[in-house]
């Protein structure tokens, strides 16, 4: 028996009185506030929302292109409708605006955050960012997160000059980690925020508790695991990785359009005209037992099926390692000069610490590039990453 939730009487005729008299409680923030790194470039113009231009400029990144053929949990399957990262941010843009919505909240602020949130993801799903951190760190000492490297592929290697709030969401939208209750922590400045970028890529367990400084980036962190937690469930049950009636019936419900729908509601009832976001206790231990429910049943197995496991750890060390070679001997015509570093136009990109720019190269392949870049760079290994097709059982 499925169930959805719905807005208590009482809430829903105060918010149709309040928008109808305009007495809401104005908690969006003014585009007036709006900051930037090089505010002087910016071209004028009255009829261009200064959040649609950061849109814009997401949009148009080369790496917004790649969220297509990058895995969201289930690599290496031909199924076109497995979730790739190009649905899953267009999801959390979805289901953050219908909550922003309901709240009075800027629109167009939620929809920067949520279609940059993961540009900075690598390939692999979280078996990918998990490796290429371990291997970063055995160098260098640093983290790589990719919601920190999300913030670094917009604002340093394609120096967009995005908004701070913008950036500010995009770095603290951590799905990883859930909270009963979002309240912003204000940020005044980019020196203060490049501050706590580095101290993210030094320190990460300090990483994992910022916090975004408005309501809006608040809105895009809950609304990163409500598009995910039910929509895995639904990709493993595509996947033929369990059933559906394996996954243990809450109070969110048991699958996607339930879990979706339930969670949407129950933020919106607690957190209407209030400076945070909120869950109540009961929605929230649900949220906790189905996350850890999915760690079980999905992703600790995911890359079981097609052998992605145990092949994709030698072959990410075997193409950081050479890409590192290639950097420190100047072999120019190595694909990390050729495929990378050409195609960045930023002044003195090149002369990026060489594990940094490795870092950066491979976070920016698609699954599909990987495989075939791991094939040019080591024709003869052993390790090979295939394909489970359409028509195999």
């Amino acid at each position: 028996m499925t169930n959805y939730e719905v807005l208590s009487k009482e809430l829903k005729e105060r918010m149709e009185y309040e928008t109808r008299t305009e007495t809401y409680r104005n908690m969006r923030f003014d585009d007036r506030k709006i900051l930037r790194r090089y505010a002087e470039t910016e071209r004028e113009g009255w009829y261009y929302n200064p959040f649609i231009r950061d849109i814009d400029r997401i949009l148009h990144s080369p790496y917004f292109n790649r969220y297509a053929d990058k895995t969201q949990v289930y690599s290496l399957f031909k199924n076109d409708d497995l979730t790739r990262r190009s649905l899953h941010v267009q999801l959390v843009s979805r289901i953050a605006r219908t909550i922003g919505q309901a709240l009075h909240l800027n629109l167009d602020l939620i929809e920067a955050i949520a279609l940059g949130h993961d540009v900075g993801h690598p390939a692999f799903a979280h078996a990918g960012e998990s490796l290429l951190n371990k291997l970063y760190h055995k160098n260098t000492g640093r983290y790589f997160l990719h919601n920190i490297h999300s913030v670094r592929v917009l604002d340093t290697i394609h120096g967009y000059n995005l908004s701070l709030q913008t950036l500010d969401g995009i770095a603290s939208h951590n799905g990883e980690l859930e909270l009963s209750e979002y309240r912003p922590v204000p940020i005044k400045d980019f020196a203060e925020f490049d501050e706590r970028m580095e101290k993210c890529a030094q320190d990460k367990i300090y990483a994992d508790k910022i916090m975004p400084s408005t309501l809006e980036g608040a809105v895009v962190r809950i609304s990163d695991i409500i598009a995910y937690l039910g929509k895995d469930r639904q990709d493993a049950v595509l996947a033929k990785a369990i059933k559906e009636e394996d996954f243990t019936p809450s109070l969110l419900g048991r699958m996607n359009d339930e879990i979706v729908n339930n969670l949407i509601v129950n933020v919106i009832e607690n957190s209407y005209g209030k400076p945070y976001i909120r869950l109540d206790e009961a929605h929230f231990e649900a949220l906790k037992r189905a996350k850890k429910e999915n760690y079980q049943k999905i992703y600790d197995h995911a890359g079981v099926l097609t052998g992605l496991k145990n092949a994709l750890e030698p072959m990410m060390t075997a193409v950081y390692g050479q890409l590192l070679e290639d950097l420190k001997s100047r072999t120019t015509t190595s694909p990390i000069f050729t495929h990378h570093i050409r195609e960045i136009a930023r002044e003195g990109y090149d002369k990026t610490e060489p594990n940094q720019l490795v870092v950066d190269y491979i976070a920016s392949m698609t699954d599909d590039y990987f495989i075939e870049l791991h094939e040019v760079l080591f024709p003869n290994s052993s390790y090979k990453l295939q394909y489970r097709g359409y028509f195999d059982e």
